[in-house]
C-alpha cells in the first residue's frame, strides 16, 4: 500500500520502525561507549507520529533551550535526522571528554560544540547504518550542524521542510544509559513520503523473508 502521509501508516509499518530503532540504539550504544570510554546502553525507543504541538508537549517545553544536531539525508532516501540534546546528556560527555561540564548551553565554547556535534553524528549515523544494513539502501549524510534555541524554534525546522506534505513528526524518544545514570534523548527522522515509501516497502521484503 502507498503512504500519502505519515499517520497512514499502521501496526505494522510502526512495528517495522520499532525494530529500526532497536538495531539504531545498539549500533549508538556500542559507539558511543567506544567514544567516551565508559559503558553505555540506549533503552528501547518509543515510536509516535504525532503533529508539531503534541511533539512539543511530549519532549518538553517549547521555551526550554535545548542543542540540537541536523543532518541531512540524500540517495535512495531522501529527509532530515535531527539528534536533541539536554544539559544532562551535554554534561556527561562533556565530562567524560574533556574533563569539564557547563551551566548553560550559552556557556559552551567552539570546541564543546564541535564535539556535541560528533557525537550527534554518531547517534544518527547508527540509524542510517541500522537501515543500510538491513536492506542495502544507500544513505548518505550531510555534514551536521549544531545549533542551540528554544525547543519550538528547533522543531520549526521539521515542519518548515515538509510541512506541505505532511502535519506530523516522526520521533522517536528513548533514552541513553552511561555509568547507570539515565539520560533522556530524543532523535526525529523524517524522510520525505517517496522515500518513506522506499523504506517500507524494502524493510517489508526483509521481514517477509
Amino acid at each position: 500500500m502507498k503512504i500519502n502521509r505519515y499517520d497512514e501508516m499502521g501496526e505494522r509499518e510502526l512495528d517495522i520502525l520499532r525494530e529500526i530503532a532497536s538495531m539504531g540504539t545498539g549500533y549508538a550504544a556500542t559507539s558511543l561507549a567506544s567514544m567516551l570510554g565508559t559503558k553505555v546502553r540506549m533503552t528501547i525507543p518509543e515510536i509516535s507520529i504525532l503533529g508539531y504541538s503534541e511533539t512539543i508537549d511530549k519532549v518538553g517545553d517549547p521555551e526550554e533551550g535545548i542543542a540540537a544536531v541536523l543532518t541531512c539525508m540524500s540517495g535512495e532516501i531522501q529527509g532530515i535526522m535531527l539528534f536533541l540534546l539536554r544539559l544532562d546528556f551535554i554534561n556527561e560527555v562533556l565530562k567524560k571528554m574533556l574533563n569539564q561540564t557547563i551551566e548553560s548551553y550559552n556557556d559552551m565554547t567552539t570546541m564543546e560544540m564541535s564535539v556535541l556535534s560528533e557525537v550527534g553524528n554518531i547517534i544518527i549515523s547508527s540509524y542510517a547504518n541500522a537501515i543500510s544494513s538491513l536492506t542495502g539502501i544507500t544513505i548518505k549524510l550531510s555534514v551536521p550542524s549544531t545549533s542551540i534555541n528554544m525547543l519550538g524554534g528547533i522543531l520549526t525546522v521539521p515542519m518548515a521542510e515538509f510541512g506541505y506534505v505532511t502535519d506530523k513528526l516522526l520521533l522517536m524518544d528513548g533514552g541513553l544509559v552511561v555509568d547507570d545514570k539515565k539520560l533522556d534523548s530524543t532523535i526525529l527522522m523524517m524522510p520525505d513520503i517517496e522515500s518513506l515509501n522506499v523504506l517500507m516497502n524494502e524493510l517489508g521484503k526483509v521481514y517477509e523473508e
